[in-house]
């Protein structure tokens, strides 16, 4: 008869007593800290494949910086980082143990949650990530399996510090994605940086995974996958309280019409009674389940709708004070020619029948007729989609501008003194094709001007 092996011990301090799960970047063992005896959860940290030799070191140096930059956060919504230690030449990030399922794991096995405990999840998971924000750390992958839910309601964002060390700007690794593409903001896709914004799209494909018990964007290849997000429908969320608003308001594919935090939680804390009346139609509706982390909702509106417009109620707790001027530009439009450069300001009011080339852009200065402050850009120049139409871009752009008008975007204690003004390119312009084949007629145009017809002197834009 064999004698036991010993138990194995990490950094001569954490004793295993068995494995909790694994994943792409290692495995994650539940173990007792003799020092504090305490239960603990240990992550055996695995490389990623396909990093040079020469660069592993800067990965695993970024990587471990980052986990202990997380040990320092402090929030009832975030699993804690108790320790960093190095055994056997393998590094391991030492958290809270926190006895509880996944969201990913409750919703595969009891279905979507009910729309009050989506409020919950969501509130208490945008304090987490407000906390980290606040001090200088962007989770990166925000996703139902590092969202844990507790047997009392409450609930904890984990993995922070893991997913973050692939982004260092110094590695060279290429075609390789760090995070769950499904719930990957598009920006990111793009080859843009992880930012707080990002957090935010991640936050309400969770929040949709959470309600209707799938991912909208989730498909049978990561390629199929990655299209969805870039290009693919975005349901629009109808439920009894503002949750869906605030999904909606998250799920905005243009970065700087996409919510933040502090407005999402200013909507969420607005509305903490569960609501009453009728609903829209339950497409695909799971079987209702009658416990706190169980009951059905499934809320998604049918049809495919333009991936950055609003919602209703998402525009009533922002606030629209009223429709601005919609103009079209482009051949055919309301507006013949249209071509300044990018944001700036411009010689000549904005009006139907008046061309502004771009000879009308002028230094703001001197004194200029309307300000263009922000040009959107819903859709990527490269894809093949058709024309969406007049109306519903014009709606998004009504919202969009207005948003960023009434933001600190927009500098000045006269707002109520301008005319919002949006242009949106017709069909002809829309579908146009430059000589390097891309489509590069698709902005929809924030602008301001006064109501009096007087001039303006200096931007309004802050840089």
């Amino acid at each position: 008869m064999h004698p036991a092996a010993p138990p194995r011990v990490i950094g001569g301090r954490y004793t295993v007593l068995g494995e909790l799960g694994r994943g792409g970047m290692g495995i994650v063992w539940r173990a007792e800290d003799r020092v504090m005896g305490r239960q603990v959860a240990v992550k055996e940290l695995h490389l990623p494949a396909g990093i040079p030799a020469e660069e592993r070191q800067l990965f695993r140096d970024r990587l471990l910086r980052e986990a202990r930059t997380a040990g320092r956060l402090s929030d009832p919504g975030i699993v804690t980082v108790h320790d960093v230690v190095t055994d056997g030449g393998i590094d391991h990030i030492v958290m809270e143990l926190v006895d509880a399922p996944t969201l990913a794991q409750v919703v595969a096995r009891s279905g979507p949650l009910d729309e009050q405990t989506v409020l919950s999840v969501a509130v208490q998971l945008i304090a987490a990530l407000r906390v980290a924000h606040d001090n200088g750390v962007v989770h990166r992958d925000v996703k139902p399996g590092n969202v844990l839910l507790r047997a009392d309601g409450r609930v904890k964002l984990t993995d922070f510090g893991i997913a973050q060390a692939a982004d260092d700007p110094r590695l060279t690794t290429t075609g390789s994605i760090v995070g769950s593409p499904a719930f990957l903001a598009p920006e990111r896709l793009n080859g843009a940086p992880a930012t707080p914004a990002s957090d935010m799209w991640a936050l309400g494909a969770t929040l949709l995974h959470a309600l209707t018990g799938r991912s909208p964007f989730d498909r049978e290849s990561t390629a199929a996958t990655i299209a969805a997000v870039l290009n693919g429908p975005i349901p629009q969320v109808h439920t009894r309280n503002v949750v869906g608003a605030v999904i909606n308001g998250l799920l905005q594919r243009v970065p700087q019409v996409r919510l933040t935090g502090p407005q999402a939680a200013a909507m969420l804390t607005a509305d903490q009674q569960p609501a009453h009346g009728p609903t829209s139609a339950i497409t695909k509706p799971a079987p209702q389940q009658h416990r706190r982390w169980g009951r059905a909702v499934g809320l998604l509106a049918a049809g495919a709708v333009i991936g950055a417009v609003l919602s209703v109620g998402l525009l009533a707790a922002i606030g629209l004070r009223g429709q601005p001027e919609r103009f079209t530009y482009g051949p055919g439009g309301e507006i013949p020619v249209f071509d300044p450069v990018t944001t700036g300001c411009l010689q000549g009011r904005l009006a139907a029948g008046r061309a502004v080339p771009i000879s009308a852009s002028v230094s703001c200065d001197q004194p200029h007729d309307a300000e263009v402050f922000a040009t959107l850009a819903p859709f990527s120049p490269s894809a093949e989609v058709g024309y969406p139409g007049e109306v519903p871009l014009g709606e998004y752009g009504a919202r969009a501008c207005r948003l960023l008008f009434d933001s600190a975007l927009v500098a000045g204690t006269d707002k109520d003194a301008l005319d919002l003004v949006v242009l949106v390119p017709g069909e002809d312009r829309f579908t146009e094709r430059s000589v390097y084949g891309s489509y590069t007629g698709r902005e929809v145009v924030c602008a301001l001007q006064t109501r009096d017809g007087s001039q303006l002197t200096g931007a309004r834009r802050v840089a």
